[in-house]
């Protein structure tokens, strides 16, 4: 299977999810971009993959709870 096509959580090295959207939410205290804390995306570059995988799952939980009108 071509890893190009595996979901980023699933690749290795494992991506970062910024999309260059950088803006910290006052109210949920994520990232706009990428649904990170902030200590999600200072600790992301010194992470171990199972560490980055960790955090995509958290992304993924919490783009279920986003509401969409």
């Amino acid at each position: 299977m071509n890893e190009t096509r595996l979901p980023p959580e699933l690749q290795t090295p494992v991506p970062s999810p910024c999309i260059n959207v950088c803006k910290m939410s006052p109210v949920t205290g994520l990232c706009e971009g990428c649904l990170r804390t902030i200590d999600e995306i200072v600790a992301w570059s010194r992470a171990d993959d199972d560490t980055k995988r960790a955090v995509w799952a958290e992304i993924r939980r919490r783009e279920e709870q986003i509401p969409f009108d």
